[in-house]
Parts: C-alpha cells; sequence; structure tokens
C-alpha cells in the first residue's frame, strides 16, 4: 500500500514536473531564439528553399498590389494554413508571433479611423463634450484594407521565415547574385541581434529573480543596469563573433553546407491555381468597393 502511495505520488510529482518542462519550454520558443528552431522542425522545410523564397516575395507584392480585403483575408488564412497545418506549428504558438505585429496594426489602424472635430461629424461619432471622436464609413474601409494588407503581407513573410533557416534564405539570395557585403551583413546582424536579445532575457531574468522589479522605482533602475551592461555584452559578444569566425576559417566570405532539396513541380501548378483563383476573387468583388 505504501510503494502505491510512493509510486502515485512520484507519478504526480513526474506529470507535475513534465507540465512545468513544457510551460517552460513553451515560453522559451515563443523567445528570441524561436523563429530558426520552428524553421528547423517545420514539416515543410524539406520544400525547395527557392520555391518558397519566390513565392513568399510574389504573395507580398500581390497583397500590396491588389490592395484588395477579400484577397488579404485569403492570403492571410492560406498563409496560416501552410505554416500551422502543413508546417505542424501550434496555432498558440503562431499567433503569439504575431502579437507585435497585431499590436501595431491595431494602433496604427486607430489613427487612421479616427478624427477629432468640435462639432459632431462623420457617420459614427462619440462627443466627449470639449470635442468629438469620429469615424466615417470610408475611413473605417481604408483602416480594414490598410491593416488585412500589412497582415497578409507580415503572413507571407511568416510563412517562408518559420519554414526556412536563415542560412538557406541567404543561399538563395546568392544564387540570385545579390551582393556579398549584403547578405553577409544580413545574416550577422540577423544572429546578433538574436544574441542581444537572448542575453537580453538572462539579465531581466536575473534581475527579476533579486527582486528587482518590485516596485517602480526599482524597475527603473533595474531596467536601467540591463541596458547598460548589454552595450558591455554587445562589445564583448561582437569581438568574441569575429574570434569565432576567424578561428573556422573564415577569409570574408560566408559558406553555407545546405542539402539539394528539388522542387517538386505540383507545387509550381498549385501556386499558380493559387495566383489564379486570388485574380478572380480581386475581379468579382472590386466592383461592391474592397
Amino acid at each position: 500500500m505504501a510503494e502505491h502511495e510512493h509510486n502515485h505520488e512520484h507519478g504526480h510529482d513526474h506529470e507535475h514536473e513534465q507540465k512545468h518542462k513544457h510551460g517552460f519550454g513553451h515560453k522559451h520558443n515563443t523567445g528570441s531564439l524561436s523563429i530558426d528552431y520552428l524553421a528547423y522542425n517545420s514539416r515543410i522545410r524539406p520544400w525547395n528553399p527557392g520555391f518558397k523564397v519566390a513565392f513568399s516575395f510574389f504573395m507580398l507584392v500581390y497583397c500590396i498590389v491588389m490592395n484588395n480585403i477579400a484577397v488579404s483575408a485569403i492570403v492571410i488564412l492560406s498563409m496560416m494554413f501552410i505554416t500551422v497545418k502543413l508546417g505542424g506549428l501550434d496555432l498558440h504558438e503562431y499567433i503569439s508571433l504575431l502579437t507585435i505585429p497585431i499590436f501595431f496594426a491595431v494602433f496604427s489602424g486607430l489613427a487612421i479611423a479616427l478624427n477629432f472635430s468640435s462639432s459632431p461629424a462623420g457617420d459614427y461619432c462619440l462627443n466627449l463634450g470639449a470635442f468629438c471622436i469620429y469615424a466615417t464609413n470610408a475611413s473605417l474601409l481604408k483602416t480594414a484594407r490598410i491593416i488585412l494588407n500589412a497582415f497578409g503581407a507580415i503572413s507571407c513573410m511568416y510563412m517562408m521565415s518559420l519554414s526556412t533557416p536563415v542560412n538557406e534564405i541567404i543561399c538563395v539570395l546568392q544564387d540570385i547574385h545579390l551582393p556579398t557585403l549584403f547578405t553577409e551583413l544580413m545574416n550577422m546582424i540577423y544572429r546578433f541581434i538574436f544574441i542581444l536579445l537572448d542575453v537580453q532575457s538572462r539579465m531581466t531574468i536575473s534581475a527579476r529573480s533579486r527582486l528587482g522589479y518590485i516596485d517602480l522605482k526599482t524597475s527603473w533602475y533595474s531596467f536601467g543596469s540591463v541596458l547598460s551592461n548589454l552595450l558591455i555584452v554587445a562589445m564583448k559578444k561582437s569581438n568574441a563573433y569575429f574570434d569565432a569566425l576567424v578561428s573556422r576559417g573564415y577569409d570574408g566570405r560566408l559558406q553555407f553546407l545546405t542539402e539539394e532539396k528539388p522542387l517538386d513541380k505540383k507545387l509550381v501548378v498549385y501556386a499558380i491555381i493559387y495566383v489564379g483563383i486570388l485574380s478572380l476573387i480581386w475581379y468579382f468583388t472590386k466592383q461592391y468597393g474592397l
């Protein structure tokens, strides 16, 4: 009986530990180092990287040029389907990554949709006494179009970045003869931003564990300390990063080892059909002012 209780307690503790680990891992995956991690674990990573990059950029430009609410909405949903359903990314993870773009898009949209007046005006008006906040159907439609266009473009980039490791993206850019200086700076800046974000996250956790954010005054002091220390660490990390490159034979050009991924012609056919359907939707909805 005692052994049974011990096993039960051990199982309960093990289950609790697993839940804790899962929760911690989930938070880590939504952090600064998550994009490459998710890209390497995507089920559509075996797709040809050139196709994914070309398709993503084409759809980004297409979404902006069409400037249509229906087209943008379908692009958002379809890119989400590719990333989440086909790529195997957790939906909550995907939405978490969209949090910052959503924040900026909503507040930018409010600035476009809302206007101020000393007297009631517009189709929708909120009278606050000293002034009125109003919106018109045209401003709301314009706001919806801009926000959906922005999210359509973002979802295209997310589809690419969450399924294609950055070294493969850079190899594609090198294959189209983009200047070497540009691609190398892009890679180094990309890596270094995430290194600094990881260092900043560790510093913040360390300060929080020492009650560095217990009140407003202490929070400001801790925030300033983290920033000042981050500058020093950034200089040390940059030197260490360059030393690591030199020790690995860096001669002014970054070389990436990539596996050959043949282009599946079916994907090209599906992409053409997809663009054709979007074009038909744009044609039949443009008369409604969308």
